[in-house]
């Protein structure tokens, strides 16, 4: 698979989009990254990396129902796509590989 970019705060959306699963849209997606992550990050700042995650084929999106608690409005919910998942898991691997290539004696230094 040709490996496209990822940075740190698509990663943590895409993250969160797993985390919520089928609840995945912008307000809970922010919320929650707030929850896990402490960050304090904007809906609009959310919706962008939702955007280049939809892009790059990571996410796909769909219209939920009209809910009463939004005004008869639908919401957009994401879900992580199969690509998604792979850059997910190559992710991971690439860091676990990282930290595993840091001789031993130097991770006092990193706090630890």
């Amino acid at each position: 698979m040709k490996r496209t970019y990822l940075g740190e705060f698509e990663e943590i959306v895409l993250l969160t989009v797993s985390i919520l699963g089928e609840g995945a849209y912008g307000v809970a997606i922010t919320d929650e990254l707030d929850r896990q992550t402490g960050r304090s990050v904007s809906i609009s700042a959310v919706h962008a990396a939702l955007h280049r995650l939809e892009e790059k084929g990571m996410l796909s999106s769909f219209m939920g129902e009209a809910t009463a608690e939004r005004g008869g409005r639908r919401k957009r919910l994401f879900r992580v796509t199969v690509i998604g998942s792979k850059t997910l898991q190559e992710v991971r691997e690439q860091r676990n590989r990282l930290w595993d290539a840091i001789a031993p004696q130097t991770l006092p230094v990193l706090g630890m």
